[in-house]
Parts: structure tokens; sequence; C-alpha cells
């Protein structure tokens, strides 16, 4: 397989994998607008040359938005190979490209989210597990930050503000970041949603790396709490927030 580096030079013509469109898609944009900003601060995007979902983007984690501390380590923001692209080795050669790179820049060792059983848009703890990957620390609601250690330093750990996963707010709360284009099209959805139902939802955006690292939630992309209480990572679309207000008896 052959690779393309993503830069500010050519992220314009090139697509992002996770939202395969036009550049005037707002889920597009919205990605393509928050990975400019970020190359300065270091983040790598590398993906397959062929129109698929398969890439890697890792950042240092001392610029990551998610509330961790291991400044010496490099965080993976999202390693994805599916569809017709998945099974054929693809994953195992981007994360073999972040560890040569994290070693040539003096890191010492990779990190990244996970939990005890698969989870959606948190990596497979099993593909961790047999890549050598170990448990260095576990929130309350059972996301977990896995890492590779080069020189067994210092390991990873999440933010004491990260690691209770509660916050003093009733209703539905949502914390989410830009990371993730799909927040563009579902956020709005979902508050739609809840002002037709009388159903109390904030929404809070985490704009600045600085607010992301001082969340209530070491995954920060999107993180749903209700009544004060963690609830999920999943992107709700309508369909799915209709079935959780159901499960919750609302």
């Amino acid at each position: 397989m052959e690779y393309v580096y993503v830069t500010k030079e050519n992220i314009e013509k090139e697509h992002i994998c996770c939202a395969i469109s036009n550049n005037s898609d707002v889920q597009v944009r919205s990605k393509k607008d928050w990975l400019y900003d970020r190359f300065e601060d270091g983040l790598v995007f590398i993906k397959s040359s062929v129109r698929g979902k398969c890439f890697i983007e890792y950042i240092p984690a001392k610029n990551a938005w998610i509330p961790i501390i291991g400044d010496t380590y490099m965080y993976i923001d999202c390693l994805w190979v599916a569809g017709s692209l998945k099974g054929h080795g693809f994953s195992s050669e981007l994360l073999n490209m972040c560890i040569e790179d994290s070693k040539r820049k003096g890191m010492d060792g990779i990190c990244i989210l996970s939990s005890k059983k698969k989870t959606s848009y948190l990596a497979d703890p099993k593909f961790l597990a047999y890549k050598g990957f170990r448990v260095s620390d576990e929130a309350s609601n059972g996301i977990q930050l896995w890492y590779l250690s080069f020189n067994d330093f210092d390991l990873p750990k999440f933010k004491s503000c990260a690691k209770d996963c509660h916050i003093e707010e009733s209703g539905f709360v949502l914390y989410y970041t830009n990371q993730c284009p799909f927040n563009a099209k579902y956020v709005p959805v979902i508050e739609n949603v809840s002002k037709d139902l009388n159903i109390a939802f904030k929404a809070i955006h985490l704009d600045t790396k600085e607010k992301a690292q001082n969340a209530p939630t070491p995954i920060t992309t999107y993180a749903l709490f209700y009544n004060g209480e963690y609830v999920t990572n999943d992107v709700m679309n309508e369909k799915k927030f209709i079935k959780l207000l159901s499960n919750l008896g609302l």
C-alpha cells in the first residue's frame, strides 16, 4: 500500500477518510479546519492512497486534545481501517509508521484510548494487546489509556479531572470537539430533537486545547452525560438518541 501524508499544502485536495465528500460538506470542512490548525502542534495524518477508511492520526501528547499527562509520549487520535481495506495488515503498517516516527522524534512511547471490550470510536483492545500495548490508567467509565513504551520511563496517565467522569449538572450535557467530523452534522440534530421533545440538553464545544485538556472526561471527541453521569462516547444520530431516551424512561 502507498500512503499519503496530509499537510497544510495538500489538505484541500486530499480526502480525510472518515468523511469522504467534497470540501463544502459541513463534516469535511469542520475536520479539515481542525486538522489545519493542529499541524503546527506536531499532528501527523497518514492515509492510504486508495480512497477509503484507512488512516492514522497522531500528535505529541502534550498537545493532544484530551486530559492526559505524558509529555514524552505520542498520542494516537485515531487509527481506523475499515471496509474493503480491512484485513490486509494496513493497521499494522500505519501503527509501525507511527512508532518509527515517534522514536525518531525522541518520544518514550505511544499511547491511545481503548476499553476492556471493543467500543465504538475506540481502538480494539485485542489488537492493542497483540501489538504489545498495556493499560496505564483507567477512568471510572471504563475508558482506558493504553501505552507502548520504548524506554520504560514514566507512564502516561489521565489527569485527575478526567478520572471520575461525573459532572454537577442535570439533564443531558454533551462535551465534544471538532476532531470528529460527524459532530458537525449530528450535534445540531440532537439539539433539535431535544428541543422538540422538551428534553434538557446542553452542548459544550471544546474549541481550544486548554478546554479539552481539562475536561471532566478522558474522551473529548464525544462524551454524553445524563444527570451528571457519563452515558456514552457513541456519536448519536436521531434514531440512536430516541432509543437512548427510551432506555432511560424518558
